[in-house]
């Protein structure tokens, strides 16, 4: 296991913001893994878990304490169930079930990060999750100091959450399993309007599984959402604030609060979100407050490509980032009465 002291933390983010942690280790195998998670739990030392770095905002000045990165490896698949180490690129390994001609992870292409993320924060885009594929998560509890096997229904997800986002910090995930389709070279069936735009068929078909992923890569690419060293719009976290989720109450107040800004025709995008919830976008909700694509004038602006997305400009620190995410969080709660959620994990810092 590779050990630094005084090891900087920005190279190891999306961001590329932070500052140095006291103590970076990265650990290849699992039990390396929970070797340095029971070390750091023994001597109540302060722990932070790394893994892609692609949902993480880290304060200037650092951590004080060990920060364990996850590099572990591990593509394992058969048949239909497929069972990926922690550490495993994400994009990568969606790719490979891709390559193999199996459903249910295809449109999540290109969303950078490591596989043990996924069940946290429920990734999902364009019209999946993966939490409709994942049958079980094996992770280090440490709480009971062991070792646990969570099956789906007991991971308690939903819309960008679940048990490991509700206990932050209880259980470090070790592995995925997932238990994926074969339909023949098809995809799932697409359910994301834009997607089903860009591949020509109706929402509800299924269409050629590779080319399926090419068409959200290209949508992600055309959105600042695809890594790319020398593009600033993919130095960000993605979608730096979560969709709202609105009762019925609250969302009659935002449209009359949308209607009353925007005139009566004013029709924010709404989905369904369960019994008497709504959700809309936050996109539509930054944009429409007057914050558009490219805007600030420092360091730190939202994308030129999509106004989701915050960005470092190359010399930016965590501090110009906050400081843009809070005008933003201002600016859409004094136009619409609605306040926005972070989606990223923050260390040492807050909104």
């Amino acid at each position: 296991m590779q050990e630094l002291q005084d090891a900087p933390l920005a190279p190891l983010t999306t961001f590329r913001l932070g500052g140095p942690a006291t103590r970076l280790l990265t650990a290849t195998t699992d039990d390396e893994v929970i070797a340095a998670v029971r070390e750091a739990d023994s001597a109540g030392t302060p722990l932070l878990i790394i893994g892609g770095g692609s949902n993480l905002v880290i304060g200037d000045k650092g951590f004080e304490g060990t920060a364990l990165r996850v590099a572990t490896e591990g593509f394992d698949l058969d048949g239909r169930e497929l069972e990926l180490a922690a550490g495993e690129v994400w994009t990568e390994a969606v790719a490979r079930t891709v390559a193999r001609g199996l459903a249910g992870i295809e449109c999540l292409a290109g969303i950078p990060g490591s596989a043990g993320a996924t069940p946290i924060q429920n990734v999902g885009a364009y019209g999946q999750e993966v939490s409709s594929t994942i049958t079980e998560v094996i992770a280090y509890d440490r709480h009971r100091g062991e070792t646990v096997t969570l099956a789906n229904a007991a991971c308690d997800f939903s819309y960008r959450h679940s048990r490991f986002k509700e206990h932050p910090g209880r259980y470090v995930v070790l592995r995925v399993r997932f238990r994926l389709e074969d339909a023949d070279g098809l995809s799932a069936p697409i359910r994301y309007a834009e997607t089903a735009r860009g591949l020509g068929v109706e929402p509800g078909d299924r269409a050629d599984l590779a080319e399926v992923r090419r068409t959200v890569l290209g949508l992600r690419a055309s959105k600042g959402m695809v890594l790319d060293p020398d593009d600033h719009d993919t130095w960000s976290a993605g979608s730096f604030f979560t969709n709202p989720i609105l009762s019925a109450e609250r969302y009659a107040a935002f449209l009359d609060r949308a209607r009353e800004r925007l005139g009566e025709e004013a029709a924010p995008p709404a989905f369904p979100a369960g019994e008497g919830l709504t959700k809309t976008s936050a996109a539509w909700l930054i944009d429409k407050a007057g914050f558009t694509k490219g805007y600030g004038g420092g360091p730190a602006r939202i994308s030129s490509k999509h106004t989701l997305a915050l960005t470092n400009r190359g010399e930016a620190t965590t501090e110009d980032l906050l400081a843009l995410a809070r005008e933003v969080v201002a600016g859409v709660r004094d136009a619409f009465g609605v306040t926005l959620v972070p989606e990223p994990v923050t260390v040492g810092v807050s909104l």
